[in-house]
């Protein structure tokens, strides 16, 4: 966003998609009642508002000041210390946590809301938040009642925040490769060593505490990932009456000098001796720290709206404002706004971020009716990557579009512009890249069930698209012809995929275009849905005309992609 715009919270868009988009009150359904969709805007509309007057003043100076390492401690800029705080004590960490580890139990579809206005306002802060998240579902899914008394409920509360120790110099992708060692003490406890690379928020000055959650292979334990356990080392050690004691033997040798997210702490750890506990079963660590792991996926699917939205902003505000060359068939004095390129550049970030933050919420949707229904799961488990793939790739486009439209000011970083691209550049990487996402997609989610799961998709969509051809209004009927031709697409490549079942490479080279495919059709079909909602209004709400014009933009614009992805996906490996 430009220097000094505020940044404005989406709350119209999330109370349209919680109240209509779905067809039916999401909220209410998720949480059995004791939440509707109108106090989900509220909770919404909060967020939003506690964004822009505590975190969003803040997302400049972080990436400006960023992170530091100073006598063996991580200090964070100015500020930082005083928003955590504020964010704590207005209940914003415990709000999201599940009830089964003491939190409020919010449903995920709102919180894919929040998560995508921490990011908006301030994507480096939204990182501790979102890893705490991800710490909380992973001890409450796995750790012994002790250590949920000890480390869970300190979590929850936001007293202390989590991490997520994985990489290593020489393992990244292939955790099997880890060697950081727990050797068991006679005490119960472990004794970790070992140096762990990247770990977001390792090391900070906001709270009292981090609990790391490290991935180590214990003695005798089977090679590769097979082999790995899962722990808990506090950077402090806790006492046995609650209280902290000795600093644990965990160092932070190093902060990395990165592309973007500067205020977010990426650091170096080294474990000399550092004392950890073991969570869940011995050998079992990455099923474990898989929970974590789904977590941050989908959070990433948040963080690239947000990020996403906060350069649409700015790019909107300066294109409203900015005069530059005579306008073609409008008056003299008409800003670039209306020149038909930018209008072209700014309709076409919208479109895609709506289908970000619908498709986020969906999701959620999917993931708070999961439980008991095995069929709702797969699909949600079927999206996980392609909202993470799909939407981190856009990401990378919106922001690119929002520095187009400053022009040679976006290239300036006064404006703040050139700062989303660049925090934007890390998101189709963490967490999985693109690749390894389209490999689970293709692997685990589409070959290994025989398309099951994705041709169920195809016929929800069919659903829609009939639902469309049933509604009033040439949007509605275009929508229905471009969507029914994009799902037949999808359907080709699908079978072109599972033709390569005695040719992997041919099925993994595609892999990509494949999830990008699927992406960019759900993202037309969540515009499709809010074309039938719209299409049922008795009269024209204000946004109504806006969400008809994003749709419609979306369908010729990007929509159109899907039939070319198509091909190159039926070509398989090129050699």
């Amino acid at each position: 966003m430009s220097a000094g715009t505020p940044f404005v919270p989406p709350v119209a868009d999330y109370a349209f998609l919680y109240r209509e988009a779905f067809g039916r009150d999401i909220v209410a359904s998720a949480s059995g009642g004791a939440l509707s969709a109108d106090d989900a805007v509220e909770i919404i509309a909060g967020a939003g508002e506690f964004a822009a007057e505590v975190l969003a003043p803040l997302d400049q100076a972080g990436d400006r000041v960023g992170a530091r390492l100073e006598d063996g401690v991580v200090r964070l800029p100015d500020g930082f210390a005083d928003a955590y705080r504020a964010l704590v004590d207005a209940g914003w960490v415990s709000a999201t946590a599940p009830e089964s580890a003491g939190g409020d139990g919010l449903p995920q579809s709102v919180g894919a809301g929040l998560g995508e206005i921490w990011n908006a306002s301030n994507a480096a802060f939204a990182l501790c938040w979102m890893l705490g998240a991800g710490a909380i579902h992973a001890l409450d899914a796995a750790a012994s009642d002790e250590l949920r008394e000890t480390y869970l409920t300190k979590l929850v509360s936001g007293e202390w925040t989590g991490t997520m120790n994985l990489t290593e110099p020489e393992a990244g992708t292939d955790l099997g490769a880890i060697r950081t060692t727990a050797t068991p003490r006679d005490d119960g406890s472990w004794s970790i060593s070992g140096q762990k690379i990247f770990i977001t928020w390792g090391d900070h000055d906001v709270a009292d505490n981090i609990v790391h959650l490290v991935l180590a292979r214990t003695p005798d334990a089977p090679e590769g990932a097979r082999g790995l356990s899962l722990f808990v080392a506090p950077r402090t050690l806790v006492n046995a009456d609650g209280t902290l004691g000795d600093r644990n033997r965990i160092e932070t040798v190093a902060i990395e000098h990165k592309l973007g997210i500067h205020g977010s702490p990426t650091c170096v750890l080294s474990y000399e001796d550092a004392t950890g506990y073991l969570v869940g079963e011995l050998h079992g660590g990455l099923a474990g720290m898989f929970v974590m792991m789904n977590s941050a996926r989908v959070g990433m699917g948040h963080q690239a709206a947000g990020i996403s939205e906060r350069a649409y902003q700015g790019a909107a505000a300066y294109a409203a404002d900015r005069l530059q060359g005579r306008v073609l068939d409008r008056p003299a004095g008409a800003t670039i706004a209306e020149h038909p390129d930018v209008r072209r550049i700014l309709r076409s970030m919208s479109s895609r971020i709506f289908a970000m933050r619908a498709l986020s919420v969906f999701v959620g949707d999917l993931f708070d009716r999961a439980e008991g229904d095995a069929d709702v799961l797969r699909m949600a488990e079927l999206f996980v990557p392609i909202l993470k793939g799909w939407a981190s790739e856009e990401a990378l486009g919106v922001t690119s579009d929002g520095i187009q439209v400053f022009g040679g000011m976006g290239f300036i970083e006064e404006t703040g512009a050139a700062q989303h691209y660049r925090d934007a550049r890390i998101v189709p990487i963490y967490e999985g890249t693109t690749a390894i996402q389209s490999n689970d997609l293709v692997g685990r989610k589409v070959l290994r069930d025989g398309g099951v799961t994705v041709s169920r998709l195809f016929d929800d969509i069919d659903e829609t698209v009939r639902a469309l051809q049933d509604s009033e209004g040439e949007v509605a009927a275009r929508t229905a012809e471009r969507l029914g031709r994009a799902v037949g697409a999808a359907r080709r490549a699908t079978d072109a995929l599972q033709g390569f079942a005695d040719a992997p490479r041919d099925a993994y080279a595609v892999s990509v275009p494949y999830l990008m495919l699927l992406g960019i059709l759900a993202g037309g079909w969540m515009h499709a849905l809010a074309v039938v909602a719209v299409s049922a209004h008795a009269a024209a709400a204000d946004e109504d005309a806006a969400r008809l014009t994003d749709a419609d933009f979306y369908g010729a614009h990007h929509l159109s992609r899907v039939h070319a992805l198509a091909e190159t996906v039926a070509a398989g490996e090129i050699v």
